[in-house]
Order: C-alpha cells, then structure tokens, then sequence
C-alpha cells in the first residue's frame, strides 16, 4: 500500500503559513490538508477560500479541503474555485451526499464523506460507490492536538471491508492524532492517507517529523 502523510496546516504557525509549506514540501508531503471549520458544525472558526486561494500561488502540492462546516454545498465552487484537489464533507452536515459528491467530482476534484467518531461506519451504505475517499476522523472534530480515538481502529477495518465487498476505487483517509505510536495501526487497518498535524508542527523539525510518521506507519512491527 502507498501510504501518503498529509500535513495539516490547523497546527502551523498561521502568520509563516508559506514557509510551513515550503517545509513540509522538502519533507516530502504528499498532500496538504487544510481544517474548514465555521463556528456552528464545530466549536471552531479558521480558514475559509480566501486563505486556501492564496496558499495555492506558493504551493505545488495537492489541497485537501476538508468542510467541516454547516450546508457543506454552498461552499464546494468556492473551494473548487480557490485550487482544491480534494473537498470532503460531512456525511452528518448533508443529507444529499449524492449531490454534493456529483458537484465536487464535477468540478474536477475528488469527493471525500467524512465521518465522525460516534457515526456507524454503515452510514456510508450506498454513497460509498459515489465517493473517492472516506476521511475517518479519529477524533472529535473542531480542534487540533486531541487524543486519538482508539475505538476507531475497528471502524477503519469496517470501512474498508465494505470498500472492498463493493469492489469500488475508495481511498480511506485517517485524522485526529496521528504521530509516530498510532500511524502503523490505522494503515494495518486499511487507511492509506495520514493527516497529521500537531506531531508535524507542534515541535521539532517538520521535515523530520514527516519522515519519522511515514517510517512508523510503513515498518512493520515485530
């Protein structure tokens, strides 16, 4: 499996968001994830299409946006608009996944459904054949630097069963608490994309950082 670590900028030093970039491209990322969090899906507020449009003109790597925000669908052309690769939203925040999945891919990106940590990994059920990824989170979104969910191992294992009992192209992506301890055992247990964030940026070289999750998460264990 090729395990791509996704560095997630919610953790960065917001006023160097450029070198934080350039940093985790020499680090080999693989993709960038970038937090969308409004205030009433989440506790939180951060980075709306402005932002993830300026970061486009000083960053080659591929945009992850994930939406954790109220009425995800009225967002995804701005998003789209700004330079996203890839957009996911909340199965929880929409009840037409089929419209807002067919929209993204339509835009020319990949569509993700997350899920949150208390969601059954059966809610996918049929929006499964319509998506490109499944974003996992392991932990409750709205915050940075929480505790990973260990009770979500199993689920990632569900998920990826039913991926493959539908014999469909599906991606499982992982976030919330990934470092160097958890990364081996969310790609034992079939995610292939990491976000990490605070283990990135919270201390220590980020180059560093990004080779030390993707030898974690790619040795095996004795």
């Amino acid at each position: 499996m090729n395990v791509k670590i996704a560095p997630s900028i919610l953790s960065a030093d917001f006023s160097r968001l450029a070198e934080a970039l350039e940093a985790v491209e020499r680090g080999g990322a693989d993709l960038v994830h970038l937090d969308v969090m409004d205030g009433h899906f989440v506790p939180n507020i951060t980075i709306g299409a402005p932002v993830v449009r300026s970061l486009r003109r000083v960053s080659s790597l591929p945009f992850d946006c994930h939406l954790m925000v109220s009425e995800p669908q009225r967002h995804i052309d701005d998003f789209l608009e700004a330079g996203a690769q890839m957009i996911s939203i909340h199965l929880e925040a929409d009840p037409h996944l089929h419209r807002a999945l067919s929209a993204i891919r339509e835009g020319g990106a990949k569509g993700g459904i997350a899920i949150n940590p208390a969601s059954s990994a059966e809610l996918l059920g049929d929006a499964l054949d319509y998506c490109d990824y499944v974003l996992v989170m392991s932990v409750n979104p709205g915050f940075g630097g929480q505790r990973f969910i260990t009770s979500v191992i199993p689920k990632i294992t569900r998920i990826r069963g039913m991926i493959a009992s539908r014999n469909v192209d599906v991606e499982i992506e992982v976030d919330g608490g990934i470092d160097v301890a958890t990364a081996r055992s969310v790609v034992d247990a079939g995610a292939s994309i990491l976000v990490a964030g605070s283990a990135i940026f919270g201390k220590g070289d980020p180059v560093e950082r990004i080779r030390a999750i993707r030898m974690a998460a790619t040795t095996s264990l004795v």
